[in-house]
């Protein structure tokens, strides 16, 4: 069974302690990042395969903290989650690698239910090894 971790980036501190607390509430395992560089930092000490992205982000933005995990973890499935959502920028997080995104403010319940499909898509595809 794989570990089921997964990172929240977002530099607002109470969104990602909420994140945390719901995600970690509902049996994950959740580490959380306030910058893009912390989240690769992170990245870099160890592997995860369900990611949280902030679109906005100070230094590195989400779109292209995104690119970077793709190209370190193709498999891994990110969640982009923005403030707002432009024809534009839902086009640049398709072609940047995010699997679906989330308008805040997010219902928490689709966190989870995008978590748990996350995880059922990687156990279906660990199996076919």
């Amino acid at each position: 069974m794989m570990d089921k971790k997964i990172l929240v980036v977002d530099d607002e501190i109470t969104i990602r302690e909420l994140y945390v607390k719901v995600l970690t509430k509902t049996g994950y395992t959740v580490f959380a990042a306030g910058s893009a560089e912390e989240a690769l930092e992170l990245l870099n000490e160890s592997p995860y395969l369900v990611y949280f992205l902030d679109l906005n982000l100070p230094g590195m933005n989400g779109v292209e903290l995104c690119r970077n995990i793709k190209k370190q973890l193709p498999v891994s499935i990110i969640y982009a989650v923005t403030g707002y959502a432009t024809f534009f920028e839902i086009s640049s997080c398709r072609e940047a690698g995010f699997d679906d995104y989330f308008t805040k403010p997010v219902q928490l319940s689709d966190l989870t239910d995008a978590a748990a499909d996350a995880f059922r898509k990687l156990d279906k595809w660990n199996k076919r090894k």
